[in-house]
């Protein structure tokens, strides 16, 4: 299924949108906010494994964002895919292919989701007049920028243990900005999607989880995590035993 097959929901209006606080236009007053209705080509539905957009797909000068849902993004093939990152509500999508002619990567629905697609040269000619649009999407890149080298640091220089630590306190931090409990929530990747991205097996995530859930630092139901002892992950991410 490509984008073109997807029907369109109903006309964007980002001032009724529970996730604009954590979006773009967070910040932008009533005058604002309908210039910038005019940023957002569309909206569309993406069902769960379904792309948002396929590695080699023409980008368009297209950025997309996570609405709804989740996705996560990666390179290679169905069979051996190496992911990226996982995206939430109010993240961007595609940043990291403009300029250029074609993604070289894909972005995949990790549930049921909805995406908002926007103009890339609108967005930059309203951001030279708008001065607060601007400030927020240059925070949100450099939000961004920091988050990837957190994680390439995380990949290079610790252990499983550590990894795994660092990663579920990162999803604490991006529920709480949402509003949503920060230790409690549920996965909605998979442990061999969780595996492919922080560089181990699923076998390994399986028994950090057993590891994890025996040291009393969380609880774990099928995909539903609780988050026992924050301060005991935060000092095994750090490099301490447990």
């Amino acid at each position: 299924m490509n984008l073109s097959e997807v029907s369109n929901l109903r006309p964007v209006e980002c001032a009724n949108c529970a996730m604009r606080r954590m979006c773009l236009p967070e910040g932008l007053d009533d005058g604002n906010l309908q210039q910038f209705n005019q940023v957002i080509l569309r909206r569309f539905r993406t069902l769960r494994r379904e792309p948002v957009y396929r590695s080699g797909d023409p980008v368009g000068e297209t950025l997309y964002v996570v609405r709804v849902g989740g996705v996560k993004t990666c390179h290679g093939g169905v069979d051996q895919q190496q992911v990226t990152g996982f995206h939430m509500s109010g993240e961007m999508l595609g940043l990291e292919a403009l300029p250029g002619a074609s993604h070289d990567g894909s972005a995949l629905a990790l549930e049921d989701s909805e995406i908002c697609a926007i103009s890339y040269p609108r967005l930059e000619r309203l951001c030279d007049v708008v001065t607060p649009l601007r400030r927020h999407f240059h925070t949100l890149l450099m939000d961004e920028i920091r988050r990837e080298q957190r994680v390439s640091a995380m990949l290079r220089n610790s252990r499983a243990d550590q990894r795994f630590a660092a990663f579920l306190l990162d999803l604490s931090a991006r529920y709480a900005a949402r509003g949503y409990s920060s230790t409690r929530f549920r996965l909605t990747m998979s442990r061999q999607e969780i595996g492919d991205f922080l560089g181990l097996t699923a076998e390994s995530i399986s028994r950090l989880l057993r590891n994890f859930r025996s040291a009393q630092l969380v609880a774990v139901e099928r995909r539903q995590v609780l988050l026992n002892d924050m301060p005991g992950l935060r000092a095994l991410a750090q490099g301490a035993a447990y």
